[in-house]
């Protein structure tokens, strides 16, 4: 069975809307698109290279696909790393009005969302990766079907934008794998889903406070 993996760019403030470019997605009139693009560095493209060599397929959302569509077909290089994988591999967009993909190579997913992506894991040799997307990522952590988060957090604040996580957000716990922090500040960490969080308290113990007898 395969691993379900997202790879995510989010700010300090959690936004995670068009880190690419201006014109990457302006939805409820967000004009900072191309965040990441000034601190993106060598490390942080090498990190990207890495992923994308591992992957087996890709899932992808209604609005990441289109972003997506627009552009990778038209890198033709079978040898680049990151388009020779999209274009050449298997790729599933969630959409429940999306009829004829242009995207050769391209499946949609229309279905229960929990049953079809269990049956897309149990069919994949290796990584099922998901790239941005995250509307779909949220919904898949609170299905606990994600196994691992690739967090890229960019040392920027907007104010402004789709955030990640949102209120109502299914509470849920990691377990830290790896990570580090590049050169222009970009801290990349690997985390594991591991299910509900645990709680406890910092208060003293009440005997801890009283004077000894």
């Amino acid at each position: 069975m395969g691993k379900l993996v997202s790879t995510i760019f989010v700010t300090l403030d959690g936004v995670h809307q068009a880190p690419g470019g201006p014109q990457e997605d302006t939805t409820g009139g967000f004009d900072q698109g191309g965040w990441s693009f000034p601190l993106a560095d060598d490390d942080s493209g090498r990190y990207i290279t890495e992923v994308f060599a591992r992957a087996a397929g890709f899932l992808l959302g209604r609005r990441t696909y289109d972003i997506f569509a627009s552009y990778w077909p038209k890198v033709t290089d079978p040898a680049h790393p990151i388009a020779g994988k999209l274009n050449a591999l298997p790729k599933y967009v969630v959409s429940a009005t999306l009829q004829a993909p242009g995207w050769a190579g391209t499946t949609v997913v229309s279905g229960d969302l929990a049953k079809e992506v269990t049956a897309l894991k149990e069919r994949t040799d290796g990584e099922l990766q998901i790239h941005g997307s995250g509307a779909l990522v949220r919904s898949l952590l609170d299905l606990r079907l994600v196994d691992t988060l690739h967090l890229l957090t960019f040392p920027v604040v907007l104010g402004a934008g789709r955030r990640l996580f949102t209120e109502g957000t299914l509470p849920t716990r990691f377990t830290h794998r790896s990570g580090h922090v590049t050169g222009s500040g970009i801290s990349i960490q690997t985390y594991d889903l591991a299910g509900s969080p645990e709680y406890g308290t910092y208060d003293l113990p009440e005997e801890a406070g009283s004077e000894p007898a």
